[in-house]
């Protein structure tokens, strides 16, 4: 069977020859044309036009955009910020820094679209540490734009301003939920803020109301308001438009990125027919649909789905449709779009271990639960693939686990949690077998993230 071909609107430009990240050539592909009629129509109605199209949230939650949008404190006097989030730290993912680098004014214009519809004058991409040449190009992209009379004074000869900074982390995981971003934009160490009372929508950067919206997210609002909320509500899928990005990685025959629109793909046949396929003499065994923090799928699991007129199907993993619903009725989630595959050749002991040592490692420290469970997750694991594995270490790790989840301040306790509560639930026989299936390994021979 041939691969079903691409819906590329966000990845239009991505890896086409002869395209360059400077604004000539992005102007010569129409760029900036839509900033320019957005900045003539009335922002409420640019508002109105993204929250029609059902975009949700391409960062992780998967929540909706036009939704977070209504949300702003408009009634408070308070300057109203908007904080682009480009921390793409979920590892599995890649997808905002291929936008970064090589299509950066993409970027801009929908971030300045937003900015124009949320009467932001103010706005700030925050990059991730680790993506130096990244907040590089935005940099020169941004100064491009500024002399273009795009951003910053007076923009497309309107009285219009608004302008744009990069900060740069210094690469935490951490900084990737919002209210922590927002801490370290202030300058401060990222613990996430209790909410309530600090929704960014009213207390956010600065104690002012505040959007933080992903990378990928704020390009869709560029081709939501060139298409029209009707025509962009025709791809995809009811309550899961547009299109969607995956970063395809592990043990596949053709990893690298891809977009269709949602739930046009299902699982099988992205991995199958798009990405050629399991490596040659193996099978897949098992799969994380949206980055590590997403609960595991086990090749030959079988799934009950019930319809809304009552009635149900039987799914298996290669039957799910790419897109937020139908992963989060077979028990995991979308996320980020980054898919993670592991094959007949990988312990589950050791895929764990690997995974519990980077949540160990990135949690904050902020909220007791979380700090100390998912460093006895890391102890155990650790421990097991060290030699000392005893057959009831499996129960004993997810015990850890089930006592984080919901018991923390912001969601990381879901995310350190969830692939060991998963993993455990998936492939419980390995766990217990691991200490006579296994030889000790040395004490530096595991492989941490």
């Amino acid at each position: 069977m041939s691969a079903p071909a691409e819906t590329r609107i966000i990845f239009k430009h991505i890896d086409e020859e002869g395209y360059s990240n400077d604004i000539a050539c992005y102007q010569k592909h129409g760029g900036y044309e839509i900033l320019k009629k957005s900045v003539t129509q009335a922002p409420p109605d640019i508002r109105d036009e993204v929250k029609k199209s059902g975009l949700r949230g391409r960062g992780g939650a998967g929540f909706s955009c036009g939704l977070k949008w209504s949300f702003v404190d408009r009634k408070s006097g308070k300057p109203i910020y908007l904080v682009v989030n480009a921390d793409e730290s979920e590892p599995g993912t890649f997808k905002d820094r291929y936008i970064i680098h090589q299509d950066p004014h993409q970027l801009i214009e929908g971030t300045m679209i937003s900015c124009f519809a949320n009467d932001v004058k103010q706005a700030y991409i925050y990059i991730r540490g680790e993506f130096p040449e990244g907040a590089r190009i935005l940099e020169k992209a941004i100064q491009e734009a500024r002399d273009a009379g795009f951003v910053g004074k007076n923009i497309c000869g309107t009285d219009y301003s608004c302008d744009i900074f990069v900060h740069r982390g210094a690469g935490a995981y951490i900084c990737g939920e919002e209210t922590g971003l927002i801490e370290s934009l202030e300058g401060k160490r990222a613990n996430p803020r209790i909410k309530p009372p600090y929704f960014p929508a009213v207390l956010g950067l600065y104690q002012c109301p505040t959007i933080v919206n992903n990378v990928e997210t704020l390009c869709h609002v560029k081709h939501i308001m060139d298409m029209g909320a009707d025509e962009y509500l025709k791809i995809g899928t009811p309550n899961n438009t547009g299109t969607r990005i995956f970063c395809v990685s592990g043990h596949v025959k053709k990893p690298g990125y891809y977009e269709f629109p949602c739930g046009a793909v299902t699982l099988g046949t992205l991995l199958n027919d798009v990405c050629g396929g399991p490596l040659e003499g193996r099978t897949f065994k098992a799969v994380i649909p949206g980055g590590s923090s997403a609960k595991i799928l086990r090749f030959g699991e079988k799934f009950t789905i019930k319809n809304k007129d009552g009635t149900t199907k039987e799914w298996t993993v290669e039957d799910i449709p790419m897109d937020f619903d139908s992963l989060a009725a077979a028990g995991t989630m979308g996320g980020s779009g980054g898919v993670i595959v592991m094959d007949d050749s990988v312990n589950m002991v050791d895929a764990l271990a690997n995974i519990n040592a980077f949540y160990a490692h990135e949690s904050c420290g902020q909220c007791t639960p979380c700090r100390e469970g998912s460093l006895w997750m890391k102890k155990i694991s650790t421990r097991m693939v060290h030699g000392e594995a005893r057959p009831e270490d499996g129960e004993l790790i997810k015990n850890v686990a089930d006592q984080i989840a919901g018991r923390t301040i912001c969601a990381f306790g879901e995310a350190c949690s969830w692939p060991t509560q998963s993993f455990v639930a998936k492939f419980g026989d390995e766990f217990k077998t691991y200490a006579t299936d296994k030889k000790a390994k040395p004490a530096d021979s595991l492989e941490l993230v």
